[in-house]
């Protein structure tokens, strides 16, 4: 491969790693609005996004303690 041949295939490259560089920060750009949406749905819930981990593990045991419940008003046989 001669100098030229070098030089051009170095510029073809660049230009792809640009493209892909744009396509990146755009994709980025994209995840961080959907992102912010999220939180501020979850925030119109009344609940802070810090605490969104303890939340859903106390709604996992109020939804047991309801299927119990529920188990117990069943009529056995």
């Amino acid at each position: 491969m001669n100098y030229e041949e070098k030089l051009n295939y170095l510029k073809n490259n660049l230009e792809e790693s640009k493209e892909k560089k744009y396509k990146a920060e755009a994709a980025l750009e994209q995840l961080n609005i959907q992102k912010n949406s999220l939180i501020e749905d979850i925030k119109k819930e009344g609940i802070e996004p810090d605490e969104l981990e303890n939340e859903i593990i106390k709604l996992k045991n109020e939804i047991e303690a309801l299927f119990k419940e529920a188990e117990n008003l069943i009529p056995r046989d």
